[in-house]
């Protein structure tokens, strides 16, 4: 989404999966970017000096946990972090809205997961009247503040709004319920938010409108076809990474040569 535009999701199709018709197409090509992540995600931990962070929102059963199982499969389990932020606890809400995200932001190396994130106390709170119309306003300014800040050193965020319709909402419920090993993600308050999902929408619309930036993107990905948002997702991290990796390759470089030159100079006994 470009910065500053307006924002309207009912304008873009949840089910398109252009140019492809079929997840047997793009196999081969997926199988190519999630290596690519995975050998990028080297890098990013040689070099340390960076961080990624991936932000995924969206409506019940997007599709964010297993965009996060998906995409990141191929990469090494060290150098990622995973945090769901679900219900505030009594101590987090004791304090301003980013003090428990500040927590988990992944330190530089790392990539960090965030399934939901610092946008639910511009959704939900909005949505249920959690808050005044005042407060989560300016919310907006500090969540631009605060990326703006984790840009500034050295975090690449990227952030993922799955996008599905609300047909494709229902027929993914009623599946988990049909699965017994889904059962235990049933929740009732599922059902019931299907009844706020035009006010969902609008918030995430204004949401993303409000916070699109150059160095914290927004990316919309039609998300209906699973296979298809993966491939998204992961062409998309390919991208941010690349422009990454010249630097990191030139830094690997520096240390290659200083590690191989102590080495010699140990054996030389000087």
């Amino acid at each position: 989404m470009k910065p500053g535009s307006k924002v309207d999701l009912k304008g873009i199709d949840p089910g398109d999966t252009r140019p492809y018709k079929a997840a047997e197409e793009i196999q081969e090509k997926l199988g190519h970017k999630l290596e690519h992540i995975a050998r990028m995600q080297e890098r990013l931990y040689a070099e340390g000096k960076q961080a990624l962070l991936v932000i995924f929102q969206g409506m019940d059963t997007s599709g964010k946990d297993g965009a996060t199982k998906s995409v990141l499969r191929e990469v090494n389990p060290q150098g990622v972090t995973v945090t769901p932020f679900k219900v505030p606890s009594k101590e987090e809400l004791a304090h301003e809205f980013l003090w428990r995200v500040v927590q988990k932001v992944p330190p530089k190396g790392q990539i960090g997961i965030f399934n939901r994130s610092h946008y639910e106390d511009v959704l939900v709170v909005r949505v249920h009247d959690l808050a005044p119309k005042k407060l989560w306003q300016a919310r907006f300014e500090h969540i631009r503040d605060f990326e703006q800040l984790l840009a500034e050193h050295g975090t690449i965020v990227l952030k993922y709004f799955l996008h599905i319709t609300k047909k494709e909402q229902k027929e993914r419920l009623l599946e988990r319920e049909a699965d017994p090993e889904a059962a235990w993600k049933l929740n009732p308050n599922d059902w019931k938010e299907r009844d706020h999902w035009d006010d969902y929408t609008r918030a995430y619309e204004d949401a993303i409108a409000e916070t699109a930036a150059r160095h914290a993107p927004w990316i919309v990905v039609p998300a209906n076809a699973k296979w298809y948002r993966n491939l998204v997702i992961a062409e998309s991290i390919v991208d941010a990474l690349r422009d990454h990796r010249k630097d990191w390759e030139k830094k690997l470089e520096q240390m290659g040569k200083a590690g191989r030159a102590g080495l010699e100079a140990y054996r030389s006994g000087k």
